[in-house]
């Protein structure tokens, strides 16, 4: 195989992967979405008055291990108005995906 032809097959390898991690991520994040939202549900937090503290929602200090994707999950789904947060710091899941998991 020619210098030319090992540059392009190197390229389009890269290409690949690529494309690959990004719809690892992308996989993970919705994996990470329905966790929380089972979490919610499970735990009755469909309202204000009955939100929760989610315990991986603060930023740890000192985080070993893998990439943790529930925090950017969460700030997401509160801007995307998925879920709700009081000004307590609570999180309750919104009316119109209660009992939804399976169509999100």
């Amino acid at each position: 195989m020619s210098e030319t032809g090992r540059i392009i097959f190197a390229i389009c390898i890269l290409i690949v992967v690529y494309i690959l991690t990004r719809k690892f991520h992308a996989w993970r994040m919705r994996q990470t979405y329905i966790l929380i939202i089972k979490d919610l549900e499970q735990k009755g937090a469909v309202d204000p008055s009955s939100a929760i503290e989610l315990p991986y929602a603060k930023k740890a200090i000192f985080r070993i291990g893998i990439r943790d994707y529930r925090l950017k999950a969460i700030e997401y789904m509160v801007v995307s108005d998925i879920i709700g947060m009081t000004d307590s710091g609570k999180y309750y899941l919104k009316d119109k995906y209660v009992g939804r998991i399976s169509t999100y």
